[in-house]
């Protein structure tokens, strides 16, 4: 068992959540931190606020992992005037990391919208609104024989799971054959003399977003001065990913008995219900957080009702024009469920790579909402 480096953390966070699938507007990532720091004990919370910071300080963590981002915009200063200066200082001071995932976390397998989808019971859940699909690329790499493990440590990173495999490879056997010319610093052989040098061929699919880093880590991990590799286009379709989640219950309910549901599902303090408690409903749709812009989306796929959170008045008033029921259940509950998420997820690829670090889920998250 070793102790990661906070890159190795990064690297972890973007598989579960590519920060390419972010919005524009939105910053995920590292957010402060260095990240040759080692890493042995993790919090995972919803929000980057005190006391989530405190809570992990307190714990004797290294690194809190959030959905929320700790910063939104660049600062112009960093004082204790303010608060995010005072956390900022703070965390920095008590050599706290901090990573947020937020939209790339919705949008990602796995990630907040399918836990909420998962605790609603949806069944089949699939993309609300279609960002993109995930994009992949064949990785040829030829490498001496004997240096093809290290290679591919360090083409993990960017390798595509399929389904439940990950670090999946092909290696086949043959002999790579060159001449250094004059200025050459081969690794075998001497310049102007014919080689004939036992080698790998190793075969990875990889994201084609990520291509740039994963071509410099194989340059950086491979012991040729120049290393050898191709590059195909495959016509293979990763999943579609996208913003939201539709599916259908089990057995149709009506929206007052379905909204009941959902308040008991997440704990919320309270729901709210647009639309006639005794229409029947099975076809769901729903967004973690803030997703009434999604209402023409979920009207359009056929849905009979769309959870979300911070519905604005005018928004119910459209949804009721669409004849789609809204239940909001509040931003802190629709997302709540990402905290042991994320954690039990963090924990399988920390144990899959012998990583000795460990990850705990804050319990200290309230609702800013009172409810009379």
């Amino acid at each position: 068992m070793i102790t990661p480096k906070l890159s190795d953390i990064v690297g972890i966070t973007n598989k579960i959540a590519p920060a390419q699938f972010a919005e524009s507007w939105d910053n995920v990532g590292l957010q402060l931190g260095d990240p040759a720091q080692a890493i042995s004990r993790i919090m995972v919370a919803l929000d980057p606020g005190a006391p989530a910071i405190e809570a992990a300080i307190a714990d004797r963590c290294d690194l809190l992992v959030t959905h929320h981002p700790f910063f939104f915009t660049p600062l112009k200063k960093i004082t204790s005037a303010d608060e995010t200066g005072r956390l900022t200082l703070r965390a920095a001071k008590s050599d706290l990391a901090i990573i947020s995932l937020h939209t790339n976390y919705d949008i990602a397998s796995g990630g907040v919208n399918d836990l909420l989808a998962s605790r609603l019971g949806l069944t089949d859940p699939q993309p609300l609104k279609i960002t993109g699909a995930v994009e992949y690329l064949k990785l040829v790499a030829f490498v001496p024989t004997g240096h093809e493990d290290a290679l591919l440590k360090a083409l993990s990173p960017f390798m595509v799971n399929l389904g439940n495999y990950r670090d999946c490879s092909f290696q086949a056997e043959g002999v790579g054959r060159f001449t250094p010319l004059e200025g050459a610093n081969p690794f075998v052989g001497a310049v102007g003399r014919p080689e004939r040098q036992e080698e790998s061929r190793l075969e990875v699919l990889i994201l084609k977003q990520r291509l740039s880093a994963a071509v410099q880590a194989l340059k950086g991990a491979h012991p040729y001065e120049e290393p050898a590799f191709d590059l195909y286009p495959v016509l293979n379709q990763g999943e579609l990913r996208g913003l939201g989640r539709i599916g259908g219950l089990a057995e149709p309910v009506t929206a007052g008995a379905f909204a009941q549901q959902v308040k008991m599902s997440l704990a919320a303090n309270g729901v709210r219900l647009v639309g006639d408690p005794e229409r029947t409903v099975r076809k769901i749709a729903l967004c973690g957080g803030s997703g009434a812009s999604l209402l023409h989306e979920a009207a359009r796929k056929g849905a009979d009702v769309l959870v979300t959170g911070d519905v604005k008045y005018h928004e119910a008033r459209e949804a009721e024009a669409l004849g789609i029921a809204l239940v909001d259940a509040g931003h802190f509950a629709t997302e709540l469920p990402m905290v042991q998420g994320l954690a039990a997820a963090l924990v399988t690829a920390l144990e899959a790579r012998k990583y000795q670090t460990e990850v705990v889920a804050y319990q200290g998250e309230r609702e800013p909402f009172s409810f009379f």
